[in-house]
């Protein structure tokens, strides 16, 4: 599994019982494995995804409001580095579905994404922000990241637009940040009972940024400022507020060619 799947352990976040010392993963040669691929953009690059098992075997122990003893289904996380196919922009991992070991271990969910793989190019001392993350449950679990947003029957195909959002703050200490602004915020979250093959594909329209300034001082009447791509400027933090003006401006711009 070693030369399938290149894999970075992280230590377990909960205390286990019910089990073996041995929590470790080991998937048998034969179990059906989710393969996972992300097509991205130049601008772009793959990042680790977090993998998580569980097991009805090794329970997590945790206590309610009286005190009283509550054992839950321990979960176990790694990382796992997807690899990218040839010279081409696809990326791949194959996730064993049964963890094996003397825990049972079962996939749960996955997180991954794209990240800017530069983000200096937008300037000195500009960091990576947020966005561009995509979580897909196989079970009925919530992720680490909530319940799903979307049920989907059989094998997810997610194609998904962004666009560059340069995001300048000042409370707190000074930040510059690039994001990637997607509809439905930094993770998009998936159930997919049924899945055997994920395939997530990002569109970045790079050539619309949105740059924001935020307020230096907390006083009525200051807000965060938005300038878009037509020039125009806002003053809307409302949620998809942002993501569907940009849209509009695009699908406008196309419609004029």
């Amino acid at each position: 599994m070693i030369k399938k799947m290149p894999v970075a352990l992280v230590s377990l976040l909960v205390s286990l019982s019910g089990c073996a010392k041995d929590y470790r993963l080991a998937p048998p040669v034969d179990s059906e494995q989710i393969t996972v691929t992300v097509k991205v953009p130049e601008e772009l690059e793959a990042e680790v995804m977090q993998v998580m098992y569980r097991s009805a075997t090794c329970k997590r122990v945790t206590h309610g409001a009286s005190g009283q003893r509550i054992e839950l289904e321990g979960y176990h996380g790694i990382d796992v580095y997807p690899q990218r196919q040839g010279q081409s922009n696809i990326y791949q991992a194959s996730l064993p579905m049964d963890g094996g070991g003397p825990c049972k271990w079962r996939l749960s969910n996955v997180t991954f994404g794209v990240a800017y793989k530069d983000p200096s190019r937008f300037g000195e001392n500009v960091t990576y922000g947020a966005g561009g993350g995509i979580v897909v449950i196989f079970d009925h679990n919530n992720s680490p990241r909530g319940g799903a947003n979307f049920e989907v029957e059989g094998d997810p195909i997610i194609r998904k637009e962004y666009y560059p959002w340069l995001s300048e703050t000042f409370l707190g200490g000074y930040n510059k940040d690039i994001n990637l602004l997607g509809e439905g915020g930094i993770y998009v979250k998936y159930r997919a009972l049924q899945a055997r093959q994920v395939y997530f594909e990002p569109v970045l329209h790079s050539n619309l940024m949105l740059y924001s300034v935020g307020v230096k001082e907390k006083k009525e009447g200051n807000f965060v400022t938005y300038t878009y791509p037509d020039g125009s400027v806002v003053a809307d933090g409302r949620p998809n507020s942002k993501f569907l003006k940009l849209q509009a401006i695009r699908l406008a711009a196309e419609g004029k060619r």
